[in-house]
């Protein structure tokens, strides 16, 4: 378990790359620019939760669509954050192959 500069553990940073969704994801990057477990987690944080932001703002006029989003992206939320505290690396499909990369280019 490494440590990151800002003195919190990794899994903690990891947490946090997912706490506000693709903004934290962000602040995160910038915060830990060379740790790949924080970089991975938070490319997939801006990855998964901006792209579900976009998508609810294209049908937010269709309340069902918008519901569903919503309670999909919580648990996905909740079960990355959680994932994270555990200093597991899971990949989600489709964007989990492009942090992955993104995140070993440091």
């Amino acid at each position: 378990m490494s440590d990151m500069s800002t003195g919190l553990q990794q899994n903690i940073g990891g947490v946090l790359c997912y706490v506000l969704g693709w903004v934290s994801g962000i602040v995160m990057l910038i915060l830990e620019p060379k740790n790949n477990f924080i970089r991975f987690h938070a490319f997939q944080s801006i990855l998964t939760f901006g792209a579900i932001f976009v998508v609810t703002l294209i049908f937010v006029w269709v309340p069902f669509i918008t519901y569903l989003l919503s309670a999909l992206s919580f648990i996905l939320w909740i079960a990355m954050m959680v994932l994270a505290s555990q200093n597991k690396m899971y990949k989600l499909p489709l964007v989990g192959d492009y942090a992955e990369k993104w995140a070993n280019k440091a």
